[in-house]
């Protein structure tokens, strides 16, 4: 079960968001709110896994809000105007609904959050599992030597193959234990698999893995 809040400044669009996420078994939706500030101030004292919020309201912006919110937070986003669109997804929303969306829509973006949800590990987790063109992959941690970004697709470097997922490195860092660092922003290693440490650059058996100057602390 997935527990919900939506802010919004218009009372219809709540109404809307009340009737269809009470006809998703999955979602439980907590409390609405037509002033951002009084939700962000719920969020902070209750354990919400979801919010799905509204970009255009007087007080704060629902892009400025989002930011507000702790990593692990999913965000829907719901809104009249498409142009917000390419900012809600750098922000690494979970999706955006654009006004009006029919419940068929709705769901989808809820079985979405549902399916992240379960995918995220729990503390003594030793392992993820990640969507491929194949279908949902574990992958063990202990053989994962690194991950590399491109663009909204990761590559994972196992010992003995590539998996390819959609995803951000926003969205994979949540997943990974702290055993796993950045070494540059379009590389993350397994610190626990690592060879040979130099300047600029790591070994991972066969593998070289450049360093930035950036986040050349994380390594040591």
């Amino acid at each position: 079960m997935l527990k919900a809040i939506a802010i919004d400044d218009e009372s219809m669009a709540l109404e809307i968001i009340k009737s269809h996420a009470s006809k998703v078994p999955f979602i439980d939706l907590e409390a609405v709110f037509s002033n951002a500030i009084e939700g962000l101030e719920y969020q902070r004292n209750h354990d919400v896994d979801l919010v799905f919020l509204d970009i255009n309201m007087p007080d704060i912006s629902g892009i400025d809000l989002a930011s507000l919110l702790p990593k692990e937070t999913m965000v829907i986003f719901t809104t009249a105007y498409s142009d917000f669109a390419v900012k809600g997804f750098e922000l690494d929303a979970m999706d955006y609904l654009l006004k009006p969306f029919p419940l068929s829509r709705f769901m989808k973006a809820c079985q979405k959050a549902q399916e992240w949800k379960e995918l995220q590990p729990n503390d003594a987790s030793d392992h993820l599992f990640i969507k491929t063109s194949e279908g949902q992959i574990r992958v063990n941690f202990s053989e994962l030597l690194f991950c590399e970004a491109a663009g909204n697709y990761v590559t994972f470097q196992l010992d003995n193959e590539k998996l390819i997922s959609r995803m951000t490195f926003g969205e994979l860092e949540q997943l990974l234990p702290s055993s796993f660092v950045r070494t540059h922003r379009s590389f993350i290693v397994n610190k626990n698999r690592l060879d040979k440490i130099e300047r600029h650059q790591v070994h991972l058996g066969k593998h070289i893995v450049p360093v930035s100057v950036t986040f050349s602390g994380s390594i040591l």
